[in-house]
């Protein structure tokens, strides 16, 4: 997939640090131009690529800091293709942390049309994506302080709780189910930190909603439909994926999801699946969790798992419930609003 319309005459290949960056610009032939390191900043690269743009795409990988290059092409009207960072360890001598010669080769490939392509998202979605991300280890944190006030009897044989601790209503009465001096003060350390990830969390939640109505409102409330996919998951399909289009197949956007793995072939013979890394690792979190939540006071998501355990055993039935939310999810039409 190419998104640019004809074909350029240069090639420009760009390994993007935080501060750093390497860039090699090769023509139509081949032969290399460009081949110099400078500051990662606007001023160094509009410089250098200056007697080329007319008639240049730019190739960055899809590491933390492609957002402001990829800005700074569209503004100056030059295509950019954001390739795959995975696929940078396929890259020979990649294994040496050596920026300029990482450049020169993504250049090279991108003028043979095998550099693997990220999918470039939207500009005005990504401020939002990035706090979404941002949200999940504030959520792994909660639940590490959650873990203590939910097992406070297993180390001293108490009974168990009967309630579920995440909800602050629940929360009473905790600190003075074990006599132990120490307990008591390690449960109470935990409550006061918890409250302010709770209020965090509340307040994180809030303008992304708004946010996300904003974008694509039809497409979220039917998502209220799926068993499973509560307000944050629904964010999740939406700025994981954004336009569900560009998958050709309802399988592709289930590998893109990390539930499902391309074939290990050659001359005919298969050698298991393979690529178990490709794909959107938040995506596939969100699918697991939206599993999981299918199955509280709903009987056909139980009767389904069921099901799944007799053909597949337990190990894999929850993986195959996550597949079918996946396939459920590509079915709802997310697209970029026409302005």
């Amino acid at each position: 997939m190419r998104f640019y319309t004809k074909q350029p005459q240069f090639y420009c290949g760009i390994d993007l640090h935080a501060r750093t960056m390497s860039l090699g610009i090769l023509n139509h032939a081949g032969e290399l131009l460009v081949h110099r390191n400078m500051p990662a900043r606007p001023e160094p690269f509009l410089k250098a690529v200056a007697p080329y743009r007319e008639d240049l795409v730019v190739c960055v990988a899809c590491l933390f800091t492609w957002s402001w290059l990829a800005a700074l092409c569209a503004r100056a009207g030059m295509p950019l293709v954001l390739g795959q960072a995975l696929s940078r360890q396929a890259m020979h001598g990649g294994k040496a942390t050596n920026d300029t010669i990482d450049a020169h080769k993504i250049a090279l490939l991108l003028r043979g049309g095998m550099r693997p392509q990220a999918y470039v998202y939207p500009a005005d979605m990504r401020a939002t994506r990035a706090l979404l991300r941002r949200r999940l280890p504030l959520r792994r944190t909660r639940a590490a302080l959650l873990t203590p006030l939910q097992h406070t009897h297993s180390p001293y044989t108490l009974p168990e709780i009967g309630q579920k601790s995440a909800d602050k209503a629940n929360r009473d009465g905790v600190v003075e189910r074990c006599l132990a001096p120490a307990v008591p003060k390690s449960i109470e350390v935990a409550r006061v930190l918890i409250d302010p990830y709770d209020r965090l969390l509340r307040a994180m939640a809030l303008p992304m909603l708004k946010t996300a109505t904003q974008h694509d409102a039809h497409p979220l409330s039917l998502l209220r439909t799926v068993p499973g996919i509560g307000a944050i998951l629904r964010l999740v399909r939406l700025y994981a994926s954004h336009d569900i289009t560009r998958f050709p197949r309802v399988h592709d956007c289930v590998s893109y999801c990390r539930l499902g793995m391309c074939a290990r072939a050659s001359a005919g013979t298969r050698y298991g699946p393979s690529g178990a890394k490709i794909g959107h690792a938040y995506r596939q979190g969100a699918l697991s969790e939206a599993a999981l939540l299918c199955l509280r006071a709903n009987p056909a998501g139980q009767k389904s798992l069921a099901r799944l355990e007799q053909k597949q055993g337990t190990g894999k039935a929850l993986t195959g419930l996550a597949h079918t939310r996946a396939r459920a999810l590509s079915s709802t039409p997310f697209t970029r609003r026409q302005k």
